[in-house]
């Protein structure tokens, strides 16, 4: 197994010492790790003796990456509640010819469904009712829900091959991002702030964004799911609002006096100062770091968040929900202006993706609200030469049956949760454009060509950016982990 770093060596030292500390000790520690004094109260300008422990460019792990990276950052898009690739990317036009006949049992062999639909009588094979055409050189076929998705097809790398383990939201999104269905691993996003540092020394290397479509909701986003799990705190990611402050409490508080915020701020250094000598706990030095962070943040931000500066053209290539915050569109837009700024790893959410009924009228609405964005995010970064380093990721956490679920009408369907095959698409930097690769049986029920698992396509993103996926690892509890756990292998026909 590989070494232990450092880190999980002052972490073991930390735990040895904190059990030896006595009674007033462990107080002075509760009160400490308890403070909520907030972002912004704590966070005003260099906390004098901390500067050697805040997080700097390059402050990545020693030795990585391990071989030049095609890719230095990472923009995913994720698409909450599982997108229907049957009517997005995998055309099946024969089945029109099959509509509402029974999904054959030799399809199904016998795999596990959903209790949503595992006591339905039947089984109705529902086609898409949405037109396919080819696009690009390339050929890609896609549907007429994503007519700006189509214009930048001979840039996409699309993956028709993806399967994944769980068959339900929670456990299938946290899968995607901690490569464990249980919570309380490292986000991919936090192994990359660990791995590679930041670029930047005034925003947090991992920042989250969430949005929710004009239809339905749809399913609960936790803060968990982009979170540190056992690595250190600093490394998680922060979640940008779209009202108020644009992170919380990163406005001092009403009343506070310059004279008293610096004395809070002196003394709160001074003490984290005592207790960190005194116990040697790493997250000492990442409180120090994000109260660094924080208060650069406070001038950083609202010079991020302001887009008046943005030429019109850049908002028309968006789409006309650019301009409001909250919206995919509006996020899409931030997601460019944080990486140009050095952000490492940005994370949209989209919630809504789950037409379990009235497919023909929800689907349409979520596309609405981020087909427009999503290409205009690609081309956005191609234009401004930041797509040369730069991986873009969209897809959801699984896919949809074939088979309808509840009652199909001549007009309305919905599908089930389907973890055996599904669609995502990469663009940028490390893979291959104008490629579709992997493909389905006849009823986009089943890998039929080069399947994709969840593993390996986090080992082959964290190959774009120079990282050998079993090499990345932390020791915790007594075994070294890692984001493939003990899975996974690159994909190299996606590589460019």
């Amino acid at each position: 197994m590989p070494a232990a770093s450092s880190g999980d060596t002052r972490s073991n030292a930390a735990s040895a010492a904190t059990a030896a500390l006595p009674l007033d000790d462990l107080t002075r520690r509760r009160f400490l790790g308890g403070s909520s004094l907030g972002l912004g109260a704590i966070a005003l300008a260099g906390l004098g003796a901390g500067d050697a422990r805040a997080a700097l460019p390059g402050d990545g792990l020693a030795g990585l990456p391990h071989f030049p990276p095609k890719a230095k950052r990472v923009i995913y898009l994720f698409q909450s509640g599982a997108p229907s690739q049957m009517d997005l990317f995998d055309p099946k036009p024969h089945l029109k010819d099959k509509r509402g006949q029974e999904l054959p049992a030799s399809v199904r062999q016998g795999q596990r469904l959903t209790t949503m639909t595992s006591r339905q009588a039947s089984f109705p094979v529902a086609p898409s009712k949405f037109r396919f055409r080819q696009h690009g050189q390339s050929g890609a076929w896609l549907s007429e829900l994503l007519p700006h998705t189509a214009k930048i097809a001979d840039q996409l790398c699309i993956v028709k091959s993806m399967h994944t383990e769980a068959i339900n939201h929670d456990p299938a999104i946290t899968f995607f991002q901690t490569g464990s269905q249980l919570a309380g691993r490292p986000s991919m996003g936090s192994w990359l702030a660990y791995g590679l540092g930041s670029e930047t020394r005034d925003l947090p290397a991992f920042v989250v964004m969430v949005s929710k479509g004009t239809g339905r909701s749809g399913q609960p986003l936790y803060d968990r799911l982009w979170g540190s799990g056992f690595l250190e705190s600093r490394f998680q990611g922060v979640k940008f609002r779209s009202e108020g402050d644009p992170v919380l409490f990163l406005s001092n508080p009403a009343g506070l006096t310059e004279a008293g915020r610096r004395q809070t701020l002196d003394d709160l250094a001074a003490l984290n100062e005592m207790h960190l000598a005194q116990t040697h706990d790493p997250e000492i030095s990442a409180r120090i770091a994000q109260y660094e962070l924080a208060s650069r943040m406070q001038t950083s931000t609202p010079e991020l968040m302001d887009t008046s500066d943005e030429p019109q053209h850049t908002f028309d290539l968006y789409g006309p929900d650019a301009k409001k915050p909250g919206t995919f569109a509006s996020n899409c837009l931030l997601a460019r202006r944080l990486v140009e700024r050095g952000v490492r790893f940005v994370q949209l959410f989209h919630r809504g993706w789950d037409q379990h009924t009235q497919l023909p009228t929800q689907l349409p609405l979520q596309c609405q609200d981020t087909d427009q964005a999503a290409a205009a995010l690609v081309q956005d970064l191609g234009r401004r030469g930041l797509l040369e380093d730069t991986l873009v990721v969209w897809g959801g956490e699984f896919g949809r049956t074939v088979y309808c679920q509840g009652e199909l009408t001549a007009e309305n369907y919905g599908r089930d949760h389907h973890p055996r095959c599904f669609s995502i698409w990469m663009a940028g930097a490390g893979v291959k454009s104008g490629l579709t690769y992997g493909a389905t049986d006849d009823f986009s029920y089943n890998v039929a060509e080069n399947p994709v698992h969840v593993h390996d396509l986090h080992a082959t993103l964290l190959h774009c950016l120079g990282i050998d996926h079993e090499r990345l690892t932390f020791q915790y509890q007594g075994r070294h982990h890692r984001l493939t756990d003990v899975h996974g292998k690159v994909v190299n026909d996606l590589l460019s």
